[in-house]
């Protein structure tokens, strides 16, 4: 394909659509944030560069060259919040274990696996909300929480309402932090959770909402945090958080969630951060 003086072969159209794909996601990452301010005025002093140069400006394309090429690790400094969280999308996007079709065709057989309880942790969460009772409630789905059940205390026990609501009630000494769901088992509680850091949350959201987002980030697990001053029931999945559902809709989001893909566990890291 011609146009004036141009020659464009199909590899330069897919370059740049390839390069606009990624031009928007790391708009996406960082929109809203300080972080898209910072791009912006790298981006600008970039373009002020390639016309210093283009009109032959040598000493003003010295100077914004060696900034330049300084400023490419420092953005690497700045961003890398935002680099790992593109890392992470990447990675749960992309993963091999995850393909059903190397499930079906590389996989032993093996017996259908029990699905988590779902009843009595939404049995515990409605109780938790009408008594105003605070809690954090993470369902493992494929990731191996490992790391975060090790910040904890160590239970393996199964699961159900009574022992859950003693864990969540006001004198119990497991209340702060989270408790952890997986296999079937109440794996640990008081656990450290990563908080999100994510500058699009609301500031009137507290330290246990957030952390159930961050815990969504990192992992695919499902997190269920109970508000104490207003009893309303949250859930975070995949990082979005859907604030104030009711019991039913609690269950059948954590069933669609819960099912929807293979039961292949993975880990990925995040920054610890104690949860109030």
């Amino acid at each position: 394909m011609k146009i004036g003086f141009l020659d464009i072969e199909w590899f330069d159209v897919l370059d740049v659509l390839l390069l606009a794909f990624l031009l928007y996601q790391i708009y996406f990452l960082v929109k809203g944030t300080i972080a898209s301010r910072i791009f912006l005025g790298y981006l600008l002093i970039y373009l002020l560069y390639l016309v210093a140069k283009a009109i032959g400006l040598e000493l003003l394309t010295t100077i914004l060259g060696y900034f330049i090429s300084v400023g490419a690790l420092a953005l690497i400094i700045i961003f890398q919040q935002e680099i790992r969280r593109f890392l992470l999308i990447i990675g749960k996007s992309t993963n091999i274990a995850n393909s059903r079709f190397v499930m079906r065709w590389f996989r032993q057989p093996s017996v259908a696996e029990p699905s988590t309880p779902l009843k009595p942790i939404v049995d515990a969460c409605k109780s938790m909300s009408s008594e105003f009772t605070g809690g954090l409630i993470v369902v493992a789905k494929n990731d191996d929480l490992e790391k975060f059940i090790l910040t904890g205390d160590r239970l393996d026990a199964f699961i159900s309402k009574r022992l859950l609501l003693s864990i969540a009630g006001q004198y119990s000494p497991l209340r702060d932090g989270a408790v952890i769901i997986s296999e079937d088992r109440i794996r640990a509680a008081r656990c450290i959770l990563p908080i999100s850091e994510n500058d699009e949350i609301l500031t009137s959201t507290g330290f246990r909402h957030r952390a159930a987002i961050g815990i969504s980030e990192v992992t695919d697990a499902a997190a269920i945090a109970i508000s104490e001053e207003t009893g309303r029931i949250s859930l975070a999945i995949d990082g979005e958080l859907y604030p104030n559902i009711s019991s039913s809709e609690l269950e059948e989001k954590l069933q669609q969630y819960l099912l929807e893909s293979n039961r292949v566990r993975k880990r990925e890291g995040g920054k610890d951060t104690p949860v109030e």
